[in-house]
């Protein structure tokens, strides 16, 4: 059943957004429930267990199930191929990730620009353990928001199996220009610490690897 939208789909942003998730009940909601502005939601799920597809579906989300067997493309770069996708802009999201209101209104105004950009940098907001990082962690800027067709991941020689199945710092390699929006989005795990800290175990094991292939 396709989402339904509580306003004028008129008014809906002409986005198509791509949440990759794997096992994200507890974040799911927050993530869907800030993107209300959007044309077109689309949740790339690896198989679940915890039913964060089935929140997503009594939402009216469309939701794609991804099986990775290894090498290349991974997750989003396997949807931008095979997700027909009809809206002009793309926006990639994952499920612990959320929009402001005032990050919405900007990317609105670029998107309506005569003067768009073909891809946009967003800054990512990390919180952690609830609270905003203010003077440690890491905040960076990626390539979120992109014109149908404008980019496409790097690929990076993975030939291991029980590799990572999503992109974790692969870079988005974009066309034609490439502008930067001042709002931040909000990164926010309601997972707890340990889920911290094996994810982050994964992505250093990931990056270690990466590293000493190039």
């Amino acid at each position: 059943m396709p989402r339904q939208p509580n306003h004028d789909s008129s008014n809906l942003l002409p986005i198509t957004v791509l949440i990759a998730a794997k096992d994200e009940r507890a974040n799911i909601e927050t993530c869907l429930d800030s993107l209300s502005s959007m044309s077109r939601i689309v949740l790339l799920d690896s198989h679940s267990q915890d039913g964060t597809a089935e929140i997503a579906q009594q939402r009216g989300i469309e939701v794609v199930q991804f099986d990775y067997s290894g090498g290349y493309p991974k997750k989003r770069q396997w949807a931008l191929d095979q997700v027909p996708i009809s809206t002009p802009w793309v926006l990639l999201l994952d499920a612990d990730e959320s929009l402001t209101p005032a990050l919405v209104k900007e990317i609105a105004m670029a998107i309506e620009s005569n003067a768009a950009s073909d891809a946009y940098l967003i800054c990512k907001g990390f919180h952690f353990l609830h609270r905003k990082f203010r003077f440690g962690g890491f905040s960076h800027s990626a390539v979120l928001l992109f014109k149908t067709g404008k980019a496409r991941f790097e690929c990076l020689l993975e030939d291991d199996p029980n590799a990572l199945d999503m992109e974790v710092h692969e870079r988005l390699i974009v066309d034609d220009t490439i502008g930067t929006l001042r709002n931040p989005l909000i990164h926010r795990d309601y997972k707890g610490l340990e889920a911290y800290v094996d994810r982050h175990n994964k992505y250093s094991t990931w990056e270690a690897r990466v590293r000493a292939r190039y």
